[in-house]
C-alpha cells in the first residue's frame, strides 16, 4: 500500500484526519489507479483539505496483490474506503453521505440541483458502450449527451457546472469527461468536437485546479483499466508497462478560455 498525505500546510491536531483507500494503478501496483469512483472522492475530500477543514491522507492499494492487512480489514470490499476517527465507510453511497453529513465542510460541496444531477447521469454508460459497440449509434448517442452538457454551461456562462465555485457535479463530471478524451481517442480516435467551446473552457478550468491534477491518473491507466474489461482482457506489451506516465490537459488551439 502506498500512501499520500495532503496537507495543505497545516496540520493542528483539531483537524479531523479522515483517509481514503483507492485503487492502485493495474500496471505497478502504486500509483492512482482509474477508478472513478476513488478519483471523485478524492477530489471531494481534496477541495476540503484545501479549506484546511480536513487533514487528508491517500492510500492506494494493489487489488491484484492486496496485502495481508486490507484483507484482513475489509475482506472482499473493493476500494474506495473512508475512514475517519477508525470508522470504516465502504460503499460508494454511504461514503457520499458520509462526507455531506459527517466531515467537516462536507455539506458545502453537496448542492442540490436536479436538472445537473440529471444532465451528467448516464454520461458513463454510454462511454461504455460506444468503446464495446464500436458504432455510429452508439457514438452519437454519446456525442448528443456532450451537446447537452456544452449547451448547459453556454446558456450557465459559468466556470463550473452550478457557479463559479466547484461542487460535488463537477467532481463527478470531470473524471468522466476525462476518461471520454484518453479512452475514446485510443480505442475509437474519438475526439470531442472543438466547437464545444463551452465544454473545452470547462475542462480547461478544471485542468488549472490541484484538486483535480493531483487526484487524475495516467492516461496509460486509464488505457489499461479498459483494455482489462475488453473479452479475454488484452494484455499489455513490455514496453507500455515500462511507459513514463502521461497525463492529457491541453486544450485544442483556437478554444478561447475567456469566459
Amino acid at each position: 500500500m502506498a500512501d499520500d498525505a495532503v496537507q495543505n500546510g497545516n496540520n493542528h491536531t483539531d483537524i479531523p484526519e479522515i483517509e481514503l483507500i483507492i485503487k492502485a494503478s493495474t500496471i505497478d501496483g502504486r500509483r492512482k489507479g482509474a477508478c472513478l469512483f476513488c478519483q471523485e472522492y478524492f477530489m471531494d475530500l481534496y477541495l476540503l483539505a484545501e479549506l484546511k477543514t480536513i487533514c487528508l491522507k491517500v492510500t492506494t492499494v494493489d487489488m491484484q496483490k492486496p496485502p495481508p492487512d486490507f484483507r484482513t480489514n475489509f475482506e472482499a470490499t473493493p476500494p474506495p474506503i473512508l475512514i475517519d476517527n477508525g470508522l470504516a465507510v465502504l460503499e460508494n453511497e454511504k461514503i457520499e453521505r458520509h462526507i455531506m453529513k459527517n466531515v467537516p465542510g462536507g455539506h458545502n460541496l453537496f448542492v442540490q440541483d436536479k436538472e445537473v444531477a440529471t444532465l451528467i447521469e448516464n454520461l458513463y454508460s454510454k462511454l461504455k458502450l460506444m468503446l464495446l459497440k464500436k458504432d455510429e449509434v452508439s457514438t452519437n448517442n454519446l456525442m448528443s449527451h456532450l451537446r447537452k452538457i456544452n449547451a448547459h454551461l453556454q446558456r450557465n456562462n459559468q466556470r463550473f457546472l452550478t457557479g463559479d465555485t466547484m461542487c460535488c457535479f463537477d467532481c463527478e463530471l470531470m473524471p468522466r469527461l476525462q476518461h471520454i478524451r484518453v479512452a475514446g481517442k485510443y480505442f475509437l480516435d474519438f475526439d470531442i468536437p472543438v466547437e464545444m467551446a463551452a465544454l473545452w473552457r470547462y475542462m480547461y478550468h478544471m485542468y488549472q485546479l490541484d484538486a483535480f491534477t493531483q487526484s487524475c491518473p495516467a492516461d496509460q491507466d486509464i488505457i489499461n483499466h479498459y483494455k482489462l474489461q475488453q473479452v479475454g482482457g488484452m494484455k499489455m506489451k513490455k514496453h507500455e508497462e515500462l511507459e513514463t506516465p502521461t497525463f492529457t490537459t491541453s486544450i485544442p488551439v483556437g478554444v478561447s478560455t475567456e469566459g
